[in-house]
């Protein structure tokens, strides 16, 4: 790579990789014109959209962190995309998430903070 061209940022290339970019450019026009939406269950639940919030967990160091159910990043993508887009669509035909697992980090003036930890099932939901 030329050291004079910039690099491109992870999250667009992801965008442009599953060809949602111009479908989210078209929902952020129609949002500026004013158009209020009422169906947006068939562009959360496309295929794209889907592989797209688990590509974009998967670089986060986060999704190697157990949720209560101990799944991890790493068994999820042991499904096929289509046993994945087959879950996520499952899922959220009545969506009620799992249970968070609560763990306390220490604060920088040593007091403990509490930190609520999703599922990586539920972290894909969110993502989509």
């Amino acid at each position: 790579m030329p050291a004079n061209k910039p690099k491109k940022k992870q999250k667009l290339r992801n965008n442009e990789y599953y060809n949602t970019q111009a479908t989210f450019d078209k929902l952020y026009q129609d949002s500026k014109n004013g158009k209020c939406f009422t169906n947006l269950m068939e562009h959360i639940t496309s295929e794209e959209n889907i592989l797209l919030a688990y590509r974009s967990l998967k670089k986060n160091k986060g999704s190697k962190t157990k949720g209560t159910n101990e799944s991890t990043i790493v068994q999820m993508g042991e499904k096929a995309p289509d046993e994945l887009v087959s879950y996520v669509r499952n899922r959220l035909h009545c969506f009620h998430p799992h249970t968070v697992r609560r763990v306390e980090i220490p604060k920088p003036d040593g007091r403990m903070r509490p930190l609520g930890i999703p599922t990586i099932e539920d972290r894909i939901i969110q993502q989509c």
